[in-house]
């Protein structure tokens, strides 16, 4: 199945948490996004600053400090926070194992595979944060 690592789930839920104030312009603590998506503080912190770094969120410290989006909602992709977590390969596994597709002709699933493994990067890529966003309607978010 595809499908997101533990890592990557928990990086998407605490992004969707500082979508979902982008517009109030507020900044959130890595414990109060922990909370609000109950969540590891300690997960959540580590991974914001790995999405820090990735510039995919601002930080700052000290009294009214925190975490924001480091751009619109609308400008990050799922495809964006995965690529921090995920190791991306555009190369399909095949579920017969590598001595039948990768040595000989593709097996009977190796179309439907592919075409699958497309339809979900393509989604990733379409799908931005902005569906977490106030006054936006979920299902054409993009």
């Amino acid at each position: 199945m595809i499908r997101y690592g533990k890592t990557t789930q928990t990086a998407i839920a605490a992004m969707s948490r500082l979508a979902e104030v982008y517009a109030d312009g507020v900044q959130l603590s890595s414990g109060d996004i922990a909370a609000a998506r109950d969540l590891p503080q300690t997960l959540v912190a580590k991974l914001l600053t790995m999405l820090s770094q990735a510039g995919l969120v601002t930080g700052s410290r000290g009294p009214g400090g925190g975490y924001a989006l480091a751009r619109a909602p609308k400008e990050i992709s799922l495809l964006d926070i995965a690529n921090v977590f995920e190791r991306q390969d555009d190369n399909v596994v095949c579920p017969f194992g590598p001595n039948w597709c990768g040595s000989n002709s593709p097996c009977p699933l190796h179309n439907d595979y592919v075409a699958i493994a497309d339809r979900f990067r393509k989604w990733q890529e379409q799908t931005t944060l902005a569906v977490f966003s106030k006054g936006i309607k979920k299902s054409n978010a993009k």
